[in-house]
């Protein structure tokens, strides 16, 4: 299955998010819901994306971004799912259940963002210790140690 056979099935499954998929540097992008974020995993590892390569969020200041790229060796392809969080208590969903190795990397986006995910096995700190206060890769964490970085850098 090439891009253009995924994007044609994909767009039969999520007919409103067909315009949402496109192809970035030779890869495919699907934004999707945040709600639909685990459909839509489950739906890619069933067409054979069997290798999560990494999962992260960034902070775009109204709300977070959520990114997970996936990979099918059989198709020689790679796909990166994308959903936007809201900040007012983030949350998602886990993808533990379908690729064991989206723990760690959930972990260290909880840790890092705070985003929550919903049926994550064992959601702890795992970069800084239990009492840390707040967020560090938050746009809006404060520390008197912090050095800025100027904004047109």
């Amino acid at each position: 299955m090439n891009l253009d056979q995924l994007r044609d099935h994909l767009c039969s499954v999520y007919p409103d998010l067909c315009p949402l998929f496109s192809v970035e540097f030779g890869d495919g992008v699907l934004n999707v819901a945040s709600n639909d974020i685990f459909s839509a995993a489950n739906d890619l590892k069933n067409l054979g994306f069997d290798r999560l390569l990494m999962l992260t969020a960034v902070d775009r200041g109204v709300v977070f971004e959520y990114q997970c790229r996936l990979l099918s060796r059989a198709m020689s392809a790679a796909i990166t799912l994308k959903t936007e969080v809201p900040r007012e208590r983030p949350s998602v969903s886990s993808l533990v259940p379908l690729w064991p190795a989206a723990d760690w990397q959930e972990r260290e986006v909880y840790d890092m963002f705070g985003i929550s995910f919903a049926g994550h096995p064992d959601l702890r700190r795992i970069l800084l210790p239990d009492d840390w206060g707040g967020y560090p890769l938050r746009k809006d964490y404060k520390d008197p140690r912090m050095i800025r970085r100027p904004d047109y850098i």
